[in-house]
């Protein structure tokens, strides 16, 4: 019975010993060997099951994926003395473990060194560029040329940076409401034109329609004085064929109508015996 317990007992140290002395690195890894804190060898180790010395050695292992870091945004100045806000990330990798354990120790310390590194980089290339040149025109040159430098710079450090893009870039709180207000006095500004325009084209519809109103009137006017001449030309050579037929009986009638509208109530006439305002009376 003893000797069962200590086969199994030793059975079970084997096991612990083995496993202290194996380890295993992920596809998505990379890993290095330590003894007493210290890199053993100067190559890392890829994907697959290595061997180490159970207790003074162990591992560490970095992700070998590519990583991405969204930088906070940071003010720049451009080349016009512009001053804008930058918010850009970057996509980079651990491309020497080792170097990278021993210049920054951890992904923490890598990613302090990309934005020091990527931040003064950045701000130099956008300084010799204007704002419009920035935001319209250079913005792919820059971005590739910021690259370059900053992957030559953090390859000391063990890394390679693979982009750095910008994306987003505004103006500071300041030189915004500034603008706001530019742009609020160009739109009243515009309105205030063309309420102007309105008016004027307003003016001349107004004044087309009063006078052709005043031609129409016109028109009218001289179309019923001419029917109205005509129509009095007509009555007249009426009356004048009427009267060639019979002038005593017209005189007649006419003298009749002269009395019904002169001899009425108490009227008084001063006129002599021989008047011929009173023939047809004798």
């Amino acid at each position: 019975m003893r000797t069962i317990q200590i086969t199994l007992a030793a059975v079970v140290v084997a096991v612990f010993v083995m496993l202290q002395c194996v380890f295993v690195v992920d596809q998505t890894e990379r890993a290095i060997l330590l003894q007493l804190g210290k890199p053993v060898g100067d190559a890392d180790y890829g994907p697959g099951l290595h061997f180490k010395l159970p207790f003074i050695q162990n591992v560490i292992f970095f992700d070998s994926r590519v990583l991405e870091y969204d930088a906070p945004a940071a003010e720049i100045i451009t080349r016009d003395k512009k001053n804008m806000v930058v918010d850009n990330y970057s996509r980079w990798e651990i491309e020497n473990p080792l170097m990278f354990y021993r210049t920054v120790r951890n992904i923490q310390g890598g990613l302090s060194r990309i934005d020091d590194i990527v931040y003064s980089q950045m701000r130099e290339a956008l300084g010799r560029y204007t704002l419009t040149e920035i935001v319209a025109v250079e913005r792919s040159t820059i971005m590739e040329e910021v690259t370059t430098k900053s992957n030559v710079l953090l390859g000391e450090y063990g890394i390679r940076v693979i982009d750095v893009r910008i994306k987003r870039t505004d103006l500071p709180q300041e030189n915004q409401m500034a603008i706001y207000g530019r742009m609020q006095a160009e739109r009243e500004r515009q309105a205030k034109q063309y309420r102007s325009e309105g008016k004027e084209e307003a003016a001349k519809i107004t004044t087309m329609a009063d006078r052709q109103r005043t031609v129409i009137l016109a028109d009218a006017k001289r179309a019923a004085e001419s029917a109205r001449g005509e129509g009095e030309a007509v009555a007249t050579r009426i009356y004048a064929d009427a009267l060639s037929q019979d002038p005593e009986f017209y005189e007649f009638v006419r003298t009749m109508d002269a009395y019904k509208k002169t001899m009425k109530d108490q009227t008084q006439f001063v006129l002599t015996p021989e008047s011929e305002f009173f023939k047809y009376l004798k």
